[in-house]
């Protein structure tokens, strides 16, 4: 059985990656395809896996102004009043108010476009006019890149498009070494600045820093960007940056603070020197050095916020939906703020903003935590649950039990501000208290620990890399793809295997019972009835065609599958392999070998020679027609698997006159004796 099955997974594996509708699907663990066809949890990453990854700027708000992409020509036109600096002798307020504004946009859009991690290439202009207009796209590109013929490489998109915004509004990253970057500014200038440190963005810290010196001035400024729950902490106190950040987050944005510190010569030197002493220790260098950056992550200058748009993918909506509808629980595990994650649970139509409830669940203590959980409980089925990093941190502790409870009854449960030890927690959590199915899926490293926990890990191939793709199960190009792989493939290959197990199982019991009954009626004579190639070509020639046939049996079409997702729940049940299919499945094997067995004994066949002939060559035949009554959509290849196993055995007959007499096996007494043999087993 096991070299059947291994070979059946092999086939469904076959059958995903050729799936025209799932292009650029590849498999790297081909023992686990039943596994789809029985999933009840969903845990999904946000950026990248529901979301395009691909960010484009939407908002810049610097408290005393906002700015969008509608308004994109005030912003030019205040950058170039920055550079071009105060207007002489200008004594009216409004004069002054625009002067002001002007300088801050022009140090909020220079500090993004030298705040980043990002490598400019610059391309044939040319060459990069001639493939836009093939693809129709040269609006596009005017619109969103300037048109300058410059690629940005970066790790993350959220830098590349600020960057694309910054030279869409006229400074251009032109360069970028490891200790310098050039700009050009509106003025048709450029500006070189000198890196004097750097510290990249992590996922604990939740931003990233550097400071640079202004070749021509000799101006040392540490820059600053991060998200907005720790960038609140380290930039002067602001009336409107929490409420805008709110605001933002609502519209579905992904929020960044800028902020800035003017250095002199002598600060950034003692910091270098505090900062060398830290990097040269023997013991406890990442602390100190974490605890010399933090010394100057203090009061910075509030520069402004960013709001970038992500948009969703293709078909994400309708796929959340048939999946909602096939019964599977659907929890999204983000990093994002609690209102970006909640704008896009809504868009994505995960939660219904008209049908659902959605519960904040917010929480300090662990008592405040017990409290909610048991005011959430007495909810309504509709009630969807949001979660927050810390109150996460406090139900995955000693009330993991009662969160998994409460929240398992949730049409939804959104979980923001996550690390990726806690999305591996999550999925570790649901493994532990119930016994159903989870995959996961993402699209970065930081979700390679979530996917791997799961049953089922799927990958998708993004802008953020391979890892995650790497390190799961199956790999996609897009989150609708889970529609095929879930209610089609994972329908068949739970199916399949389902039917082609109990079929091996019951061909070897059959021969069994039958080898008991002649045994037992023929006082318990050590004598086999089958011997040598009969054995051998009862499990190998004859049976094994139709056998491995049954791996490509469907029970419904395609389109169905998806056109009624409801039909995939019934594959969690476990009707098609469990106890009781086990149970019918013996006793037709016991019922065929006694009314083979004891028939032929009835039907007095000339001699002991003929009598295993004609009940071997009965046995044989109903396999095959079990098989093909079995069989719920007919192939060519099935067909010719079963006409060629009938036709194979008569050929043997021939070649292998050692277990049959010729002229007896071509008698008429023969086949209707046989021919009763196999009515009689397959009447049931």
């Amino acid at each position: 059985m096991r070299v059947n099955l291994d070979f059946a997974k092999l086939v469904y594996s076959f059958s995903i990656v050729t799936d025209p509708d799932i292009p650029g699907c590849t498999v790297r663990n081909t023992s686990i395809p039943e596994e789809l066809g029985r999933i009840s949890y969903l845990l999904s990453d946000k950026t990248g896996t529901l979301t395009q990854n691909n960010m484009i700027f939407r908002k810049l708000h610097l408290g005393i102004a906002n700015f969008s992409v509608d308004s994109i020509e005030d912003l030019k036109e205040s950058l170039e009043r920055g550079y071009n600096g105060p207007e002489e002798e200008s004594s009216r307020v409004r004069v002054r108010n625009r002067d002001v504004v002007a300088q801050r946009v022009k140090d909020t859009v220079v500090a993004l476009a030298l705040c980043h991690n990002v490598t400019p290439v610059i391309d044939d202009h040319s060459q990069v006019e001639e493939a836009v207009e093939e693809l129709g796209a040269m609006e596009e590109l005017d619109e969103e890149d300037g048109g300058s013929g410059i690629v940005y490489q970066a790790s993350s998109p959220d830098e590349v498009a600020l960057v694309k915004f910054t030279e869409r509004v006229g400074v251009t990253l032109l360069e970028r070494t490891r200790d310098s970057m050039m700009i050009s500014n509106p003025l048709h200038g450029r500006e070189r600045f000198t890196i004097l440190e750097n510290f990249p963005f992590s996922s604990s810290r939740k931003r990233m820093g550097i400071i640079v010196r202004n070749d021509e001035t000799g101006d040392i400024r540490f820059l600053m960007k991060g998200a907005d729950v720790v960038m609140t902490k380290i930039v002067e106190s602001s009336e409107w940056l929490e409420e805008e950040c709110l605001n933002l987050a609502r519209e579905g944005l992904r929020t960044l603070v800028v902020g800035q510190r003017k250095m002199s010569q002598e600060d950034y030197e003692d910091f270098k020197q505090r900062y060398h002493e830290a990097s040269t220790a023997i013991e406890g260098r990442g602390e100190k050095k974490e605890r010399v950056v933090e010394s100057i992550e203090n009061g910075l200058e509030l520069l402004g916020l960013t709001g970038v748009e992500d948009k969703l993918q293709h078909n994400v909506k309708g796929t959340l939906e048939n999946l909602r509808n096939a019964g599977i629980r659907i929890w999204m595990l983000t990093g994002d703020k609690r209102e970006t994650a909640t704008c896009i649970a809504i868009s994505s139509k995960l939660v219904s903003a008209r049908n659902h409830e959605l519960y904040q669940f917010e929480a300090s203590t662990q008592s405040e935590a017990e409290r909610l959980l048991v005011d959430f409980s007495s909810r309504g089925p509709d009630t969807a649950m949001i979660v927050d990093g810390g109150s996460l941190e406090l139900l995955l502790g000693s009330l993991r039990e009662q969160f998994f409870e409460a929240a398992k009854a949730a049409p939804a449960v959104v979980c923001c501000r996550c690390s990726p030890t806690q999305k591996e927690d999550v999925v570790k959590m649901i493994r532990s208290l119930s016994t159903e199915r989870t995959a996961a899926i993402g699209d970065g490293g930081n979700d390679v620990s979530m996917i791997q926990a799961a049953h089922v890990g799927v990958g998708i191939v993004g802008k953020e890399g391979k890892q995650a793709a790497l390190a799961a199960d199956f790999s996609v190009l897009q989150f609708s793809h889970l529609q095929s792989l879930l209610f089609w493939h994972g329908r068949n290959s739970y199916k399949r295997s389902a039917m082609l197990s109990q079929y091996v199982i019951h061909r070897g019991l059959i021969i069994s019972f039958i080898q008991a009954i002649f045994s037992a009626v023929f006082y318990m004579a050590p004598v086999t009835i089958y011997t040598g190639m009969l054995l051998f070509g009862y499990s190998v020639w004859y049976t094994l065609l139709p056998a491995f046939a049954l791996v490509l049996d469907e029970d419904i079409q395609k389109c169905d599958a998806f056109l009624y997702p409801e039909l995939y729940e019934s594959l969690r049940t476990g009707r098609s392999l469990n106890a009781k299919t086990f149970l019918i499945w013996v006793l037709v094997s016991m019922f065929q070998a006694m009314a083979i067995m004891c028939s032929v004994l009835f039907l007095d066949v000339p001699s002991y020679f003929n009598m295993v002939a004609v009940s071997f060559t009965a046995l044989v035949f109903t396999e095959l027609l079990d098989v093909a009554m079995v069989t719920r959509t007919w192939t060519l290849l099935m067909a010719l698997a079963q006409v060629s196993s009938f036709a194979l055995y008569p050929l043997c007959m021939l070649i292998l006159p050692g277990y049959y007499y010729i002229q007896y096996c071509a008698s008429w007494s023969f086949w209707w004796r046989t021919a009763v043999l196999t009515a009689l087993a397959c009447l049931p």
